[in-house]
C-alpha cells in the first residue's frame, strides 16, 4: 500500500524484486540509513547555503564567488557520502551504514571537494541569476525563462552521472565526462526523466518556501537521490557492471 511502509508481501519471494516492489523494498530496509547521512548531508551543505543567501542578501558577486567555491568544496564529501549510501542500498551491500560513511570519506573526499567545487560555483550562479529575474524591473521572457531552466536541467542531470562515478570508481576527470555523455547518449529518456524529477522536486521546495524548508529533515537530499538513481540504476550497471566489479571486490 505504502510509499514510506513495508508492505511485508514483497519480502517473501526469492530474488530481488523489481519495478514497485523494489522501490518499496529498498525505502523499507533503507529509510533508517539514508534519513542518517542525510542530516550529516544537510549539516555539510549549511555552509554553501549560508553563502549564497549571504551573496544573494548583499546582491554581491564578489561574494558569492568565494563563499560558493568554499561552501561547494566543504559539501562536496558530504554528498559523495550520500550517494555512497544510496548506491550501497541499490546493490544490496550490507556493510553497516557508518562502517560505509566513514570508508566514503577516506576514498572519496580528494575527488569529491573538486566535484563540490564546481557544483558549488554553478548553483550559486543559477541562485543568484534566478535572483536577477526576480529583481527585474520588467518580468521575464518566456525565452529566458525557457533557457534559465534548461541550463538547469542540464546542470541537475550532469550531476546525477557525475557523481555516482565519484563515489564508484577512480577515474580522471575526462574520464567521466566522456562516460556521462555516451551514457546520457545512450539512455537518453531515462537520463532526461531522472534529470526532469529533480527539476520538479526542487521548483516544489523553492515555490512552496518557506513552508517546504520543514521538510528538508524528513526527505531532503536523500529521497530525490535515491529516486533518481534508482530510474538509471540497472542501466548504469548494465554499462558499467558495477554489482559484478564490487561482487569481486567484496569476495
Amino acid at each position: 500500500m505504502a510509499l514510506f511502509l513495508r508492505d511485508d508481501e514483497i519480502y517473501h519471494g526469492g530474488g530481488r524484486p523489481t519495478g514497485f516492489a523494489r522501490y518499496q523494498q529498498l525505502l523499507s530496509e533503507r529509510f533508517g540509513r539514508w534519513w542518517k547521512v542525510n542530516l550529516l548531508t544537510l549539516l555539510g551543505c549549511l555552509p554553501l547555503a549560508l553563502g549564497i543567501f549571504y551573496a544573494v542578501g548583499t546582491s554581491s558577486l564578489l561574494v558569492l564567488y568565494p563563499c560558493s567555491l568554499a561552501g561547494g568544496m566543504i559539501a562536496g564529501p558530504f554528498l559523495a557520502g550520500m550517494y555512497d549510501a544510496v548506491l550501497r542500498g541499490l546493490r544490496d551491500d550490507h556493510l553497516p551504514w557508518r562502517d560505509a560513511y566513514v570508508r566514503s570519506w577516506k576514498q572519496n573526499w580528494k575527488s569529491s571537494i573538486a566535484m563540490g567545487a564546481v557544483m558549488g560555483l554553478l548553483l550559486g550562479q543559477y541562485v543568484f541569476m534566478g535572483m536577477l529575474f526576480w529583481w527585474a524591473e520588467r518580468a521575464p521572457g518566456w525565452t529566458a525563462v525557457l533557457v534559465y531552466l534548461l541550463g538547469l536541467l542540464l546542470l541537475l542531470t550532469v550531476n546525477t552521472l557525475l557523481w555516482p562515478q565519484v563515489v564508484l570508481f577512480e577515474q580522471k576527470w575526462p574520464v567521466r565526462m566522456r562516460n556521462a555523455a555516451l551514457f546520457c547518449l545512450l539512455n537518453f529518456w531515462r537520463v532526461l526523466g531522472a534529470g526532469l524529477l529533480q527539476l520538479g522536486y526542487l521548483a516544489v521546495f523553492v515555490l512552496f518556501a518557506p513552508w517546504s524548508l520543514l521538510l528538508l529533515p524528513v526527505v531532503g537530499l536523500w529521497y530525490i537521490v535515491f529516486l533518481s538513481q534508482f530510474l538509471i540504476y540497472e542501466r548504469m550497471d548494465d554499462s558499467f557492471q558495477i554489482e559484478e566489479l564490487y561482487g569481486e571486490l567484496e569476495s
